[in-house]
C-alpha cells in the first residue's frame, strides 16, 4: 500500500513540477493500445500536439517524454501568437510492427472522449494514414490530406518559418536581412531541409549541405546548386549561418567550442543539448541563436490553419510573422543580456499570464 502511494505521489509531483493540467493513460487489451495523452496548458485554447509512437524502454520514459514534449508545445503556440494550448501523446510500441487500423481508431476514441480539449497530428512513428484512421473516430485531429479537407504536407510552411527566422537573425547581426552572398550550412536535407535550401538559393545565398543519406544529399545539392560537405567536417568550416534541420542536440559544449558561425537557425527540435547551459555558452561566444521552437513552428501553424478553415495565403502570412517574433526575442535577449532561449520563454510565459487575466474576468 505504501509503495503504491509513493509511486502515485512521484507522478503527481512530476505533473506539478511541469504545470500540467491533465494526463490520460489509455489502455485497451483488445487492440494492444498503451498510450499517454498529456495536456499541459489550455489558457490560450485547446491543447494541440502530435502523437508519437515509440518503443520506450520503460513506461516512465514514455511519461517523461510526453510531459516534456507537451510543455514545449505550450511555449511554441504561445510565442507564435496562436490561440492554442500545448499537449502531446505517445503510443508505446514499435510503429513498424505493432500499429494497426484498430489500434489507431481505438486511440481516436480516447481523444474523442476528451471533448475537444486535445487535438492531435502526426509525429515520429505516425503518418497521414494514421491520422485518417483517427479521423474516423474523432474530428479532433489535423494533418489529414487535402483531398479530404486537410492542409496537407506542412514542410513548405515549416521551411518558410525557418527562412524568416534566418532573415530576422541576419538583420540583427548585419543590419540588413538580405541573404545574397551569405554562407549557410544546412544540416539535413529531408522535406523541410530541401524546401529551406530552395528558398535560400532563390535569394542567391551560398549553401552548403550535409546529410547521412548520401543519395538524397547528392540529389538536393545537384538540384539547387548547393555544395556538399561532410558531417564530420561541418564545424571546421567558416560560414555565416548554421541551420540544423535533422537531429537535435547538435548544439552542445563540444560543438560550440568549434563553431565559427555567427548565427544558428534551423528546423530541428531540441537543438540545445542542455537548455540551461548551452544558451549561455552561445551568448558568451557572441553567436545568435534563433530558438528552434519559435522558427520551426510552421508545422503547428499549418495545423492551426486547418482547424480554423485552411487558407493557403493566410497560412503563409502566419509563417511570415515569425520574422517579427524572432526580432522581438533577439531584442529582449540583447536588452536583458540573457540567452535567446530564455528570452523566448519569458515572452511566451507573459502572453499566457496576460490571457489568464482576461479569462478570469468572465
Amino acid at each position: 500500500m505504501s509503495s503504491i502511494q509513493l509511486e502515485e505521489n512521484s507522478i503527481f509531483n512530476q505533473l506539478s513540477a511541469c504545470g500540467h493540467q491533465k494526463v490520460v493513460f489509455c489502455n485497451d487489451d483488445d487492440t494492444g493500445l498503451k498510450a499517454i495523452i498529456a495536456i499541459h496548458d489550455t489558457t490560450l485554447g485547446p491543447a494541440i500536439g502530435g502523437t508519437r509512437m515509440w518503443s520506450y524502454a520503460t513506461e516512465q520514459d514514455a511519461l517523461s517524454d510526453v510531459l516534456r514534449l507537451s510543455q514545449a508545445m505550450t511555449y511554441k503556440a504561445a510565442i507564435t501568437g496562436l490561440n492554442l494550448g500545448g499537449g502531446k501523446a505517445v503510443i508505446i510500441g514499435d510503429s513498424r510492427t505493432d500499429k494497426t487500423e484498430a489500434l489507431m481508431r481505438r486511440f481516436g476514441r480516447f481523444i474523442e472522449n476528451l471533448n475537444g480539449t486535445f487535438i492531435t497530428a502526426e509525429e515520429v512513428g505516425t503518418g497521414i494514414k494514421d491520422m485518417e484512421y483517427i479521423r474516423m473516430e474523432t474530428k479532433h485531429v489535423t494533418g489529414i490530406p487535402e483531398s479530404i479537407g486537410g492542409a496537407g504536407n506542412p514542410s513548405p510552411i515549416t521551411a518558410k518559418g525557418v527562412y524568416m527566422g534566418i532573415k530576422a537573425s541576419v538583420k540583427e547581426l548585419f543590419g540588413t536581412d538580405s541573404l545574397a552572398g551569405r554562407t549557410i550550412a544546412v544540416q539535413g536535407t529531408g522535406h523541410v531541409g530541401e524546401n529551406l535550401v530552395a528558398l535560400l538559393r532563390a535569394e542567391n545565398a551560398k549553401v552548403y549541405v550535409s546529410d547521412i543519406n548520401e543519395e538524397r544529399l547528392a540529389k538536393v545539392a545537384k538540384k539547387y546548386g548547393a555544395e556538399v560537405i561532410n558531417n564530420n567536417n561541418l564545424f571546421d568550416l567558416n560560414f555565416d549561418i548554421y541551420a540544423p534541420c535533422a537531429l537535435g542536440a547538435t548544439v552542445n559544449a563540444e560543438t560550440i567550442s568549434k563553431m565559427k558561425c555567427g548565427i544558428i537557425a534551423g528546423s530541428a527540435n531540441n537543438q540545445l543539448a542542455d537548455e540551461k547551459t548551452d544558451g549561455q555558452l552561445l551568448l558568451d561566444k557572441g553567436i545568435l541563436y534563433a530558438p528552434d521552437y519559435l522558427i520551426n513552428a510552421g508545422g503547428l501553424i499549418n495545423c492551426y490553419s486547418e482547424i480554423a478553415g485552411y487558407n493557403k495565403k493566410r497560412t503563409m502570412q502566419l509563417a511570415e510573422n515569425i520574422y517579427e517574433a524572432t526580432r522581438e526575442v533577439l531584442k529582449k535577449s540583447k536588452l536583458e543580456n540573457i540567452p535567446t532561449n530564455l528570452a523566448a520563454n519569458k515572452i511566451a510565459e507573459k502572453r499566457i499570464q496576460d490571457i489568464k487575466k482576461i479569462k478570469s474576468s468572465y
